[in-house]
């Protein structure tokens, strides 16, 4: 090789930038964001306890106390720390509204699925019983279920879920439909596979979109509920930390501690926000890129 002729050296093929490996509705300002804040108050939830500088249930000062140097947020109605049971009452919140949340979607993309590409009489049978529970107020049928099946808290889940599952039912058939006139599944169809596996391979990959768009809303609704059958005494019961429980707590002594009241408060909606904005981020990027 003759002397000042320089060799470059081949890139190596297949490494991608770190920029590039990150999913593309987590690089939007909204996925950022939202994402950014539902890890957040995840990690909030899960390790705050270990951090809480007193016990949940013990009573440190005046009920109602302002915000001092032995409580960062106050006491609430009873004297408790309200910082050290903010840090307790989250896992509750998040476990309980993603439990529900999970249930939610495997009943609703099943009844869904199964209506939209039968065509039997399994598709009105089952839209008219998702329609018959639509008819009832959502917080109706849980005071219902609670009235008959007690107070427990896999009671108000499980009502959670009844309430839930029939919006998503509805999304996922109209999606369907929609896509089971598509040539990919008639082709499936004739090479002769099975119904499920046309569900699960040629229908459902295809329908993400809606569904994933879909999810903040439910979640969202999931926390709203769960939180509101702490706050009427229907779920958790004291003196388990839980934010809406404390929210209800602490009602009596908002005029002297409105932390008490206003942090677990903003707590819930923020993670409705973030798992919102990240569902969102998610169903608008996937329908831009046509995957």
């Amino acid at each position: 090789m003759e002397a000042g002729v320089a060799t470059a050296l081949p890139e190596k093929a297949g490494r991608r930038p770190l920029v590039s490996r990150v999913p593309r509705f987590l690089r939007t300002p909204s996925g950022a964001v939202g994402a950014t804040l539902f890890l957040a108050i995840v990690l909030f939830a899960v390790f705050g306890r270990l951090f809480a500088p007193h016990s949940p249930e013990a009573p440190i000062g005046i009920p109602g106390s302002p915000p001092g140097p032995e409580a960062l947020l106050g006491t609430d109605a009873l004297g408790r720390d309200v910082f050290s049971r903010l840090l307790y009452g989250g896992l509750s919140v998040v476990g309980l509204a993603g439990i529900a949340t999970v249930g939610v979607y495997a009943i609703g993309v099943t009844v869904g699925l199964v209506a939209g590409y039968s065509r039997s009489l399994v598709d009105p049978i089952l839209m008219r019983t998702v329609d018959f529970i639509l008819s009832f107020p959502a917080l109706l049928l849980l005071l219902i279920l609670v009235t008959g099946l007690g107070t427990a808290i896999w009671v108000t889940v499980v009502g959670v879920v009844i309430v839930l599952f029939p919006g998503v039912a509805r999304i996922v058939r109209a999606a369907t439909e929609e896509v089971s006139q598509r040539g990919y599944v008639e082709s499936a169809v004739a090479r002769g596979e099975k119904t499920p596996g046309i569900l699960a391979r040629e229908i459902l990959p295809n329908i993400v979109t809606p569904i994933m768009a879909d999810v903040g809303i439910r979640f969202a609704a999931a926390v709203i509920f769960i939180a509101s059958m702490n706050y009427l005494g229907l779920g958790l019961r004291p003196p388990s930390s839980d934010w809406g429980l404390m929210v209800s707590e602490n009602r009596r002594v908002i005029t002297t501690n409105i932390w008490g009241v206003l942090a677990p408060a903003a707590l819930l909606g923020l993670l409705a926000i973030a798992v919102a904005l990240v569902a969102d981020s998610y169903a608008r990027t996937r329908g831009r890129s046509g995957r």
